[in-house]
């Protein structure tokens, strides 16, 4: 092993120890702040809870009913979901989507998780989302799909008489769909009630308090998001625990493959304020949106309506609420497709859809979404190749062109307008392209960033098999070794898993750095080029396989069959090299002649 691949690997095991001692010494400190500053804001939504509490029990009263009804919970199932429903608060407890496995429980994907006794899925709270839920059991009537709890309660005036009101609460449910719609009414019982104002507001509506699967906040492949909509989606990074105070259309929660979104039928009746919270509870952080009604200053009968969708956060069932025909409920322009992960950074948009589309067509043939990952990948490596090619020639021309390069840069090293001009002029004379070799790295950096993107959100991987029994979920980074005890940092970068294909990965990269530089990259330079060069062929390879190390099994999958089908056309780019190396060599004018030509009729 030469000098400068020592120094290569030297230089990329300093900067992968440097990153995680910035990790240890800087980033995490930080994160630790963050958590403080969020304990913080839910102590003081703590506080602020507590005194709404205080003023909350002078306001609202409840009958002594509770003597005569028997707490009790109650089912609902189609042929997507299972709700189980309590009737105290008239609330979900349990929501289970049959048709997506929870690989932890053997059962659907629970999407009502951390539930507690005073903090369950669409409970109410009378007044602001500071206010306590209401705990109060309900009555019960329910028939097939639909399910209804309803309460009477009072309320003291100014005048310091009581009035009387129902709450009542709805839910429908269709068979085949993952909305269903919640109705909440209001109805005086008495002459003298006049509305529901606390203080602006009439009451609040929660989401879960967390959504499934279990979510491991460490885990930096998974997500939870808030999530709104006025006209373009707002997608937060992070859920933390804060207000916002935007108009909006929609909002919710997602994780990287399921979301709880809240749609109210009319949104001039809904405070523009959203509460995000992220308590911990048991060590169990939440991921729950409290949105406000308005004030009902109306005697007559109040009826609002939401439309809620749990379920996967996959574009063609998102989509359904576009069309009115295509969904149970007729609704149309929800743009609830709006609610899909955002593309990776300097992914192009066109590009994902592109990738996802030919994906699934080719799933139609080969019925294995790894095989599927693979023939894309050759179809890629196959139409870039040429592209690939007339990169690789062009740098023998550049490296022809060097010397009179340098000769140009100390001629003109004071005039860079004079630069310019001239070493144009000696490019077209060499008949040689510059853009030609920058192009084929381009396309192939936007075409990683957005299978970057599609891999690690793209629903149809979620539980994907390609080989059983080592790689069983494309989603996930693949292992073949697990184990329990803590090890200072390497737990930290391994989560405890020996993986298997980041080393094939690894092989394959260095090997095909290796043809390459058989080819002849690299001939000629000498000095800081040259380890720059050794840099990029030796340390980047091996600094990738620290950073990937835990990244979705099919970007892998991707990235090591791209590396082995390149080593083949490397194979033939350097055959090619060889010879024009040997043609350049023999009659140099005559091939610049030919580059002039090609050059000319191209324009």
């Amino acid at each position: 092993m030469d000098k400068n691949t020592i120094w290569a690997i030297v230089l990329s095991s300093i900067v992968l120890i440097g990153f995680l001692l910035l990790d240890s010494l800087v980033f995490m400190p930080m994160r630790q702040q963050r958590q403080i500053q969020q304990m913080e804001v839910e102590q003081s939504a703590q506080e602020a809870k507590e005194l709404a509490q205080e003023q909350f029990s002078g306001l609202i009263l409840s009958d002594d009913s509770d003597n005569q009804i028997q707490e009790k919970e109650y089912v609902i199932q189609t042929n997507k979901v299972k709700v189980v429903f309590t009737n105290k608060g008239g609330d979900i407890v349990s929501y289970q989507l049959l048709e997506h496995l929870d690989k932890n429980t053997d059962k659907g994907v629970e999407m009502a998780d951390n539930i507690t006794a005073t903090n369950r899925a669409f409970s109410l709270s009378f007044g602001n989302s500071s206010s306590p839920t209401i705990n109060e059991v309900f009555n019960v009537k329910q028939d097939d799909k639909v399910i209804i709890f309803y309460r009477d309660f009072e309320t003291k005036n100014t005048s310091g008489t009581l009035s009387k009101f129902r709450l009542v609460k709805r839910y429908e449910f269709k068979d085949d769909d993952y909305v269903f719609n919640l109705g909440i009414e209001v109805s005086s019982l008495d002459n003298s009630f006049t509305g529901l104002d606390i203080n602006g507001a009439s009451y609040s509506l929660r989401t879960p308090p967390q959504i499934g699967p279990h979510y491991d906040k460490k885990d930096r492949y998974e997500v939870r998001q808030y999530l709104s909509l006025n006209g373009n989606k707002k997608q937060h990074p992070a859920f933390v625990s804060r207000e916002y105070d935007k108009p909006w259309e929609w909002v919710g929660v997602a994780g990287k493959y399921f979301a709880v979104l809240v749609k109210p039928s009319d949104n001039a009746t809904m405070s523009s304020l959203v509460r995000c919270s992220s308590e911990e509870v048991e060590g169990y952080q939440n991921s729950q949106v409290i949105v406000t009604r308005n004030a009902i200053n109306s005697s007559s009968v109040t009826q609002d309506n939401y439309y809620i969708y749990i379920g996967p956060r996959r574009e063609k069932e998102l989509i359904k609420y576009n069309l009115a025909d295509k969904n149970a409920w007729g609704l149309m322009n929800v743009k609830f497709n709006q609610a899909l992960y955002s593309s990776a950074f300097l992914s192009l948009p066109f590009v994902e859809v592109f990738l996802k589309w030919s994906l699934e067509k080719i799933y139609l043939l080969v019925k294995n979404w790894g095989v599927a990952i693979i023939v894309l990948t050759i179809l890629i490596k196959l139409v870039l190749f040429p592209l690939n090619k007339s990169s690789a020639v062009g740098s023998l021309k550049m490296q022809e062109l060097q010397p009179k390069m340098q000769a140009l840069q100390e001629k003109y090293k004071n005039n860079q307008q004079k630069l310019a001009e001239e070493t144009q002029k000696l490019y077209v004379e060499a008949g040689y392209n510059p853009a030609s070799g920058c192009l084929p790295l381009v396309i192939q950096m936007f075409i990683l960033f957005a299978m970057y993107s599609v891999f690690n959100n793209y629903f149809e991987f979620r539980g994907a098999s390609f080989i059983p029994g080592w790689i069983d979920d494309l989603s996930m980074g693949e292992s073949i070794l697990s184990w329990e005890a803590n090890i200072p940092l390497i737990s930290t970068w391994t989560q405890n898993k020996l993986r298997l294909l980041p080393f094939i990965y690894l092989a394959s990269q260095l090997l095909n750095g290796k043809i390459t530089q058989y080819g002849g990259a690299g001939a000629g330079m000498t000095g800081q080029q040259a380890t720059q060069m050794k840099f990029m062929m030796y340390g980047m390879p091996i600094m990738f396989f620290f950073i990937l190390y835990n990244v979705p099994s099919g970007l892998l999958l991707y990235w090591t069959v791209s590396n082995i089908f390149q080593m083949g056309q490397q194979f033939i780019i350097n055959k090619t090299m060889k010879q024009k190396r040997s043609e350049m060599s023999k009659n140099p004018k005559s091939i610049a002649a030919k580059n002039n030509k090609k050059l000319r009729n191209k324009k």
